[in-house]
């Protein structure tokens, strides 16, 4: 367990002054970095109680108590400004901060000012005063805190995945896949968190070993992945994120549209002509954007009649031509590899392609080109 632990606050300071050190950093690598920063502090904090330091220096006792009260919102406003184009949080924003604030200022006022003899009582459980009913309210506080901001969280990294779909061809390199795995992480340790606390505090069920690894384990493996992505994905490290106002309206948003329908129909028709003579599509980083100018038309009216004609986002449209274009290569071209076809056809990737054969096709390239030789 002090192995874990250790990797954990080496790694989580370490990761926090690479962030903060970075070259041209934007607001969710500050973010990223203070929480960070403080998983450390907190592991730090647990290390010393796992230790044994707590009786030693008892005024270290619940130091760390309210931390977890922040994993939630720093999560949340990571996400939150990883696709809004701001440089500085909201006045607002700070009120997610306002749980952590006043669980010290009650701590404060019930524990910190208590003798060292008191600590340690509260510490070996002979005083009941902070371990039953203030540390109880923190608890279900901090597990409603952390499961609600983790849902908010996803909600919205979804909807700035259906964005992304709706203006790019090719998002390989600026999806957030790993950020999705990140919260799905941070939202395990909450469940798990929930049920330990469930069967220790509520059932009383005594674990026979040490329940609290179960959760630490996870919040070492969170930052660990946090690491392992700043390496693989450019997104954490050096790319600057995809601004959601300089993305097209989501098709939930067409309501109020002022296209006419002779005038949609007119762009779906001379949309249709420029996809099979021009074939834009072969450009791997082909935007919606880009399109639009090619027609002489507004990306938000583009999307909308991709939308509602195709019944598709721009991303499938796109990738189904080529798709049909990697077909055509294949029965062309046999003596080239799938791969060699499949960029030739506009993709820039093979997971992309791959990933977008079998949605298009349910089958995978080899198993559709066999198909058609039998």
């Amino acid at each position: 367990m002090e192995f874990v632990l250790n990797i954990g606050i080496v790694l989580a300071f370490f990761l926090g002054i690479l962030l903060f050190s970075k070259k041209d950093k934007v607001l969710p690598d500050n973010l990223m970095a203070i929480w960070l920063f403080f998983i450390g502090i907190h592991l730090t904090g647990y290390f010393l109680f796992h230790k044994g330091y707590w009786e030693t220096y008892p005024h270290l006792i619940g130091v760390t108590a309210p931390l977890p009260f922040l994993y939630g919102p720093f999560l949340y406003l990571y996400v939150l400004y990883s696709i809004k184009n701001e440089s500085h949080l909201k006045k607002v924003d700070y009120l997610h901060f306002l749980p952590a604030l006043i669980s010290y200022l009650l701590m404060f006022h019930f524990f910190f000012f208590y003798s060292t003899e008191e600590k340690i009582q509260v510490y070996k459980g002979i005083i009941d005063d902070y371990n039953g009913t203030l540390a109880s309210i923190m608890l279900v506080g901090f597990i409603v805190s952390g499961i609600t901001y983790t849902i908010l969280a996803y909600r919205k990294l979804v909807k700035r995945e259906i964005v992304v779909k709706e203006n790019f061809s090719e998002i390989n390199q600026i999806n957030l896949k790993w950020l999705q795995n990140a919260i799905i992480g941070m939202g395990s340790f909450f469940v798990v968190a929930t049920i330990v606390s469930v069967f220790r505090e509520i059932i009383g069920f005594q674990f026979p070993f040490n329940a609290d690894i179960l959760f630490y384990s996870i919040i070492v493996a969170f930052v660990v992945y946090i690491g392992y992505s700043g390496i693989k994905q450019k997104g954490l490290f050096a790319n600057q994120p995809i601004q959601e106002e300089e993305l097209v309206k989501t098709e939930s948003e067409y309501k109020n549209s002022s296209l006419k329908s002779d005038d949609a129909t007119k762009i779906h028709n001379e949309l249709l002509v420029l996809m099979k003579e021009d074939k834009p599509y072969l450009n791997p980083k082909l935007t919606i954007s880009e399109l639009a100018q090619d027609l002489s038309t507004s990306t938000n009216h583009l999307s909308q009649v991709i939308n509602q004609y195709e019944k598709v986002n721009f991303y499938d449209f796109i990738n189904k031509y080529r798709v049909e274009e990697f077909i055509e290569n294949a029965q062309n071209n046999p003596e080239f590899s799938l791969l060699a076809n499949a960029f030739d056809s506009g993709f820039n990737s093979k997971s992309t392609f791959n990933t977008a054969f079998k949605k298009i096709k349910s089958v995978t390239p080899s198993q559709y080109l066999s198909g058609l030789k039998s």
